[in-house]
C-alpha cells in the first residue's frame, strides 16, 4: 500500500501514471491504484491479486452470461 506522499503506481504491475491510466480504488478502508490493463484481473480473477490487495482472495469473480 502507498503513503500519501508516494508516486501512485498500479498495485499489480507497478506502472505509474506516466505509463498507464490509473484508477483509484478502495477496499476494506484502504485506498490503492490499479491500471486499466490490470483492472480486468480485479473483475474476473481477483484471487490473482492476493498479496497485492489485502483480502483479494475473498472476492467473488464477476459472473459471465
Amino acid at each position: 500500500m502507498q503513503t500519501p506522499s508516494s508516486v501512485p503506481v498500479c498495485l499489480n504491475c507497478q506502472r505509474s501514471e506516466t505509463e498507464a491510466v490509473l484508477l483509484a480504488i478502495r477496499f476494506r478502508g484502504a485506498a490503492s491504484w490499479i491500471c486499466s490493463r490490470c483492472f480486468p484481473t480485479l473483475i474476473h480473477s481477483p484471487a490473482k491479486l492476493a498479496g497485492r490487495l489485502e483480502g483479494a482472495e475473498t472476492l467473488t469473480p464477476a459472473e459471465h452470461e
